[in-house]
């Protein structure tokens, strides 16, 4: 199964780094068998200036990257992003070929101008609530909560909450035997309900 991470200039580092580990590490312990591909796609696949300066190279551009069954766009400075229909264009027709899509934290705000979300339930970071109310007063947006399950909608709260998104996803995707092994292997106390 193909993950594929959007990330752009000021994404949140955690909000792909933690999802990309979760996927990785899930895959790397399935003896003989890997059932998630998990790469980062950015516009033009070239290098892109995360939060703080850090530098991240894709594997993908828009142009170039493998058919996405889980697509999960990431957070952080989220605007410019939003101001841009050929990313916006791009988000919705893989959004529309994917079983599953995700975001983490701000994600959501791009999700939501691409029509991918438009009366579902949806969560965000705590700080981003009132924003993500006021530009899209069609959702319900739930505050108080780790991630948001819609079927084939997942939204995420801020940052480390995208962990645990991506190991509710490993849980649903493959077994919750798999998603608590990879928690164990992370050293990470899993908040299994959302």
């Amino acid at each position: 199964m193909n993950i594929g991470i959007y990330i752009y200039d000021n994404a949140e580092v955690l909000d792909f780094s933690g999802p990309f580990e979760v996927f990785s590490t899930a895959s790397r312990l399935c003896k003989g068998d890997i059932p998630f591909n998990v790469f980062l796609v950015s516009e033009t696949g070239n290098m892109v200036s995360a939060r703080a300066g850090y530098s991240v190279l894709p594997s993908y551009g828009f142009h170039n990257h493998p058919d996405i069954d889980v697509l999960i766009v990431s957070g952080g400075v989220h605007t410019d992003e939003m101001k841009k229909p050929q990313v916006i264009d791009w988000i919705s027709k893989q959004a529309r070929k994917a079983t599953l899509v995700a975001s983490v934290c701000t994600g959501v705000f791009m999700l939501a101008q691409a029509g991918i979300v438009n009366e579902h339930k949806v969560t965000t970071h705590w700080e981003d609530v009132a924003d993500l109310r006021k530009m899209f007063p069609q959702l319900t947006v739930v505050e108080h909560v780790r991630w948001v399950d819609e079927e084939s909608i997942i939204t995420s709260g801020g940052i480390s909450a995208g962990i645990d998104m991506s190991l509710h996803l490993v849980s649903k995707l493959h077994s919750n035997d798999l998603a608590e092994k990879t928690a164990r292997q992370m050293d990470f106390s899993w908040t299994k309900n959302a």
